[in-house]
């Protein structure tokens, strides 16, 4: 399995992440654990994200040609009290919530803009975030204290 290799050890939160050829850090904020080396896990996953959603409105926009200039996607993660979310099916405890702001560039007509609106809830990562998820775990052999 290769996907994303991620490696940390115990002196700290800083973690070592291997994404193909590229090298990144991921860390927490400055505080009692963190040293804020690098973008905390949801700062990647808001990331993920927002990267995704551009990319499709993107692409929709080549294909129909409109005249898309350029994408801004301001995210934030947060957690709120279920009782608190009106248009969430959960109604006890806390429920995440990701807030996603889009600023469209160019000439686009309020139709087009409203499409696009639309087409952002289609991206690949947004639907695996609002699907059922299983994430599958199992040990497997690590590298021994003498290694």
């Amino acid at each position: 399995m290769a996907g994303v290799i991620v490696r940390g050890g115990i002196g700290s939160l800083e973690q070592e992440v291997l994404a193909g050829r590229h090298r990144l850090v991921g860390d927490e904020p400055e505080g009692p654990d963190g040293h804020d080396a690098g973008p905390s896990p949801y700062d990647y996953l808001l990331a993920a994200l927002g990267t995704c959603t551009s990319m499709t409105l993107t692409l929709y926009a080549r294909r129909k040609q409109w005249p898309l200039e350029t994408i801004t996607v301001r995210l934030q993660h947060s957690r709120v009290y279920a009782t608190d979310c009106a248009e969430c099916e959960t109604k006890e405890g806390r429920i995440d919530r990701i807030d996603r702001e889009i600023a469209l560039g160019g000439p686009l007509d309020d139709e087009q803009r409203a499409r696009l609106l639309e087409i952002a809830d289609r991206c690949p990562v947004h639907r695996t975030l609002t699907s059922e998820v299983s994430i599958r775990t199992r040990l497997i052999p690590g590298p021994s204290a003498a290694s």
